[in-house]
């Protein structure tokens, strides 16, 4: 046998003769070893950049995804700008080897992402307690970074890749080394400063600050395209983080299946006035990446989906991994099953290799007008659909509207907008011990926290949103959704993220958990984004636009106790469109760390709801009413309605 602990230098494993007695000494001796070589492993990986010797250039990895080649059309002053700033990372003596490959990159990529500097140790989410840090914050970070890296949770490992085609962690893998060096040498009172994947250095601080702040893409907004982007990163000046990658948050494929499974069930609700979906048709498109989500939250919510996708590879891995039950190439198969599904009233996840213009026999956008007419029920779910749709010269514009008004609503403004202004979001945690107990125990108080909130009394408006949210994490655990680390996703008002935290933190002071727990969202959240054709296209008073509410977020959380903030420019919907930041919080157990989740997670909230309330949504009103009369200390500006349109039109007469 050889050695373990991935990546590390292979070592002979001991021998031993096993007797039934020996056999738990054996297994108790294998896992400290285990541990050992990981914990060598890492320590590795935190003693800065390894120069003296350089590490082997192995390039690309074959039999793994990668990144799709940029086309940054640099020019030649540029490319050599670009060549200079990768080699400002490494010392003059090594610039003459380095120089020629990472030119190649750029040449080859379109992007210099120093494959040289791949680490060689098995990317995952370690335990907290083998990394080598002085802070536990510091060591969750660690935790978080390695498992947005983790080759079965990233898109594109080898070029930092997340999720999204191009979420990056960092923009090349010096920043990987330098960032992780920094983390292991930080204290309680310095802060970590990263400016879009490079991290500008340890900086004094205060205990009560964030250890890490992040902005990734912050560019001034009149040279905010796209093309000048693909320069920028080129250049590795900037970069783009998409939501939960850049702010080291991402925890795999869940949080867009539970986003979804919300989705469908207020949509049968809205559409079709019902609240079992048994024997309704879903019918989408995609199966690769996020969108994937799809054909499993179609089965979790009962209904009959069919999803094409014009990539095979696609459509079949998501049938190996069970989440689509059958797949077809045949459109008459399809239609078939799908006439017999519904006379059966079966819960059915069918793919269906083709393009979705096939399923409608028209192309796409014209069909949808024509099925529109006949009770078929349309609404945008990507990633600003409709606004490409547009902007392609297709027949989706609304006359007498706005520019975020179309022909049909984005799930924001039919759907997931009201359950924003309620103060429902996508709230998950991350159970650092990586034991999958502890994600058990957590799932079990998140379920009781819950129920006892329902229990006390809520808001009549509220009632449903808790129900699905209790139906989905006391089944979370079978619908065995968890890739990398051990986290959960559950969408969450204020007042449950609130008693969650709590009984987290207590939990962990009574060992019942073994290791702190990191709080985190998407940022597709109640206050998190602002983004006019997705997260804030249900905002009608001119403010969809204007980005204050996520800025705000951002800097608020930083000075109410969060471990670690980001801001973002890019998510979702695209470079310049959008404007969105994140946090993470660290529960050790302590009072203090109750405390600034008490203090933090309310504001993280109440910011959206107060918004959303100030630009008119009744819903958003009525929550921040009652969140003022439970806390005293909030004092919210509140909107007074024209209640006759005439005097508008009186006072604006010519």
């Amino acid at each position: 046998m050889r050695g373990w602990g991935g990546g590390s230098e292979p070592r002979p494993l001991p021998s031993w003769t096993v007797t039934s007695q020996s056999l738990p000494g054996l297994l108790a001796e294998l896992a400290s070893a285990s541990v050992c070589a990981s914990m060598s492993s890492l320590q590795a990986l935190c003693s800065g950049l390894p120069l003296r010797p350089l590490p082997e250039n192995r390039g690309r990895w074959a039999g793994v995804p990668h990144a799709p080649v940029r086309t940054p059309s640099l020019s030649p002053a540029e490319e050599q700008l670009a060549l200079r700033n990768a080699l400002r990372y490494f010392p003059p003596d090594v610039h003459e080897l380095l120089a020629p490959e990472f030119a190649q990159e750029l040449r080859l990529y379109g992007h210099i992402y120093m494959y040289r500097f791949c680490p060689d140790v098995k990317m995952r989410a370690y335990p907290i307690e083998q990394y080598p840090c002085q802070t536990r914050a510091a060591a969750a970070i660690m935790h978080m970074i390695m498992n947005n890296l983790d080759p079965a949770v990233a898109q594109f490992p080898q070029e930092l890749v997340t999720y999204g085609g191009n979420g990056q962690v960092f923009s090349n893998w010096a920043q990987f080394w330098l960032v992780m060096s920094y983390l292991s040498q930080m204290t309680e009172e310095q802060t970590l400063v990263m400016y879009s994947g490079h991290p500008l250095g340890l900086f004094p601080s205060s205990p009560g600050a964030p250890r890490l702040v992040i902005t990734n893409g912050m560019v001034i907004p009149n040279y905010s395209s796209r093309a000048e982007y693909e320069k920028l990163f080129a250049m590795g000046v900037t970069m783009y983080g998409q939501m939960t990658a850049g702010s080291y948050c991402y925890i795999g494929p869940q949080g867009i299946v539970h986003g979804t499974v919300l989705t469908l069930l207020n949509a049968g609700r809205r559409y079709l006035g019902v609240k079992d979906l048994t024997g309704k048709v879903f019918v989408t498109s995609g199966l690769g990446g996020m969108s994937g989500a799809q054909a499993k939250a179609a089965v979790i919510v009962g209904c009959i989906g069919v999803i094409a996708e014009v990539d095979k590879a696609a459509l079949m891995k998501r049938h190996e991994q069970g989440w689509l039950m059958e797949v077809t190439d045949s459109l008459d198969h399809c239609i078939e099953r799908l006439r017999e599904a519904r006379k059966r009233k079966e819960v059915l996840s069918l793919g269906y290799h083709g393009n979705v213009v096939d399923l409608c026999l028209r192309r796409q956008v014209s069909a949808i007008n024509r099925l529109a007419k006949e009770n078929f029920f349309f609404w945008d779910y990507g990633n600003a659909f409709l606004l490409e749709a547009q902007r392609a010269g297709a027949d989706v514009e609304k006359k007498g509207t706005n520019k975020t008004g179309f022909r049909y609503p984005s799930y924001v403004q039919h759907i997931m907008g009201d359950i924003f202004s309620l103060g429902f979001g996508p709230f998950r945690w991350v159970c650092t011990s990586g034991d999958p107990q502890d994600l058990a125990v957590t799932d079990q108080l998140a379920a009781s926290v819950l129920e006892g909130v329902v229990a006390d009394g809520v808001n009549p408006g509220v009632k449903l949103q808790y129900a699905d949210n209790i139906r989905w994490i006391r089944e979370a655990a079978k619908h065995r959704l968890v890739v990398g680390s051990q986290a959960r996703i559950l969408y969450s008002d204020q007042k449950g993220r609130v008693a969650i935290a709590v009984a987290f933190n207590q939990a962990i002071a009574r060992g019942k958990i073994k290791a702190p727990v990191v709080l985190s969202r998407d940022h597709h959240d109640v206050s998190g984004t602002d983004s006019p054709f997705r997260e804030t296209s249900n905002i009608y008073d001119g403010s969809a636009f204007c980005a204050d509410m996520a800025v705000q977020n951002f800097v608020g959380d930083a000075f109410r106790g969060a471990t670690w903030v980001a801001l973002h420019n890019g998510g979702g919907v695209g470079w310049g469109e959008v404007i969105n930041g994140g946090f993470g919080l660290v529960l050790d157990g302590t009072q203090e760390a109750e405390q600034k989740a008490k203090m933090m997670l309310s504001w993280d909230v109440s910011n959206g709801v107060a918004r959303r309330c100030w630009a008119g949504n009744q819903k958003a009103y009525e929550i921040i009413r009652q969140t003022m009369q439970d806390d005293e200390g909030l004092v919210v500006t509140l909107p007074h309605e024209v209640a006759d349109e005439r005097v508008l039109s009186q006072a604006l007469r010519p």
